[in-house]
Parts: C-alpha cells; structure tokens; sequence
C-alpha cells in the first residue's frame, strides 16, 4: 500500500469534490480526513470515483493513539473497511490523544511526553498496524502549551516508535512552525532528531495569528518560513510526498491549484543537501 515519491498532493474537501470531478484537474494524487467517508452514501461513492482516477491517502484526526482509555474498536472497524474499500497509497493519523474516562475531545492534543508514554504508545500504534496490514504514518502535532518534566522531544519520540513499531513519520512543517513561534522549540533541530529512512510524507499548510497566538488553522497561504523549513526537510530526508493541506478559508479551486503549483515547482527546485 505504502507508496512514495517526490510528487506533491492536495488536500481534497468536500467543497470541491464536484468541481474535481467534472474537470479532473492535475493533480498527483488527493488526501482526505478518513472520519469524513465512514459512513457510506453519496461521499464514498464521490471518493471511490475520485479513487478511479487518482491516487489516494487516509489521513485520520480520530483514533486518539496517545489517549489511556481504549481503542475506539468501533472507530478501527470503520478505518479498516475505508481501507480496504479505496485501497489508498497510505494511511497516517496524529500523535495527539483525545479521549479521556469515557469523553471524547474534538482536538488533536499533544501527547506529553512523560515517563510510561513509549509504550502504551507502542502498543497502541502495534494493534492499529495489525488491524490495517500494513503502514501507519504518524503526524507530529501542534502545541499551544508546554508541560512540566517531559523527558523527550516531539522528534525523539517519533524516532523511538518508529524503530519500536516499524511505524513512519508524517513530518507536518508547519506544526513546527507553529511550535517554533508558541513554544520556542528548534525546527531545524528537530529535523536532524527524526530518523531519516522514517519519514514517509510532508505536510505544508498555512496558520493564523489570534491574541499573539499561532494557531494551526490551515487557513492561510504557506509562509515563507515554512517554505523555508520545507527546503530544509527534503535536503534532511530526499523526495518525499509532499501534502498542501488547506480546511479554512478554502479558496475556490483555481485559486487552490494555483499554490499547489507553487508547491510542485518548490519540489522540483529542491536539492539533496546534507542536513
């Protein structure tokens, strides 16, 4: 299932699956939020249209693998049979946690990374990947607070599932970013912690300022900074797939392939430099 190259993807929303499908624009290949297509009708059928004619990745926001309550068993069954049914080029979802004594948290909250996190983490990430036959790519999050006494980075930790589970890592740029301005973390140093076989996909995406507070959005154009950052991880882990992710403010879809472009041409003037 897993498959990779240097060819930039768009995130595909429901605002422009029509528009998608009567003029099939050029694109590589789509992403869409799994959760979005669990429950059959009209969306699957769109998908699986879609799926005719390109290439797919699953990105979830739901499963919550860093929570303590148990797997959604529920929410797996229905990943499952979304994968099997379009038969996607890859599936990733977020190292975030969002369930908690029985509620669930419509966020992606980071995971602290404290002492016990590694392996209930690992066995979660384990069960998912036995459950999907193959793959799982994991997506570094954005954070809006620090917490007391954590013992890894967000990188290392990615690091450590990945040589623990075989898992991969979906590299979000602009979470880092985003990190960089809210948290004071080290973007480039970041980069040089993750493994370098480990990255499968990148993300870019644009974020939004409120109350001096950098909030991932995906409601923006790419900044510069995060081009930048972008350069910097292709040079650090060579062609990747490479995901412009836009959910807010969504412009009409011209004006979408129109940065899209602007995302392929970035790709193709990238050069493989030591990190």
């Amino acid at each position: 299932m897993v498959h990779r190259s240097a060819q930039a993807g768009l995130g595909l929303r429901s605002p422009h699956i029509a528009e998608v499908l009567a003029t099939w624009p050029d694109v590589a290949w789509w992403e869409v939020h799994s959760e979005n297509y669990f429950g059959g009708g009209e969306p699957i059928a769109a998908l699986e249209r879609v799926r005719a004619h390109y290439p797919v990745s699953l990105h979830g926001v739901g499963l919550g693998l860093g929570s303590v309550d148990p797997l959604d068993a529920v929410h797996l069954a229905q990943l499952v049979a979304l994968v099997e049914r379009i038969e996607p080029i890859r599936v990733s979802e977020h190292l975030c946690w969002n369930r908690h004594d029985g509620r669930y948290f419509p966020d992606l909250l980071p995971v602290p990374r404290l002492e016990g996190v590694l392996p209930l983490l690992a066995e979660r990430i384990g069960a998912v990947q036995d459950a999907l036959g193959s793959q799982l790519l994991l997506e570094n999050v954005s954070g809006y607070v620090a917490f007391a006494g954590e013992t890894l980075t967000e990188a290392e930790l990615l690091a450590e599932l990945v040589a623990r589970t075989g898992c991969g890592v979906l590299l979000d740029v602009n979470n880092l970013h985003v990190n960089t301005l809210n948290l004071g973390i080290d973007a480039r140093a970041e980069l040089a912690r993750l493994p370098v076989g480990g990255v499968g996909e990148i993300h870019v995406a644009g974020f939004e300022v409120f109350d001096g507070r950098a909030i991932d959005t995906h409601g923006a154009p790419v900044c510069d900074a995060v081009w930048s950052l972008l350069d910097a991880a292709l040079a650090c882990f060579g062609p990747q797939p490479v995901l412009l992710e836009r959910d807010t403010r969504l412009p009409p879809l011209p004006a979408l392939l129109a940065e899209y472009d602007m995302l392929r041409a970035r790709i193709g003037a990238a050069e493989a430099l030591p990190c």
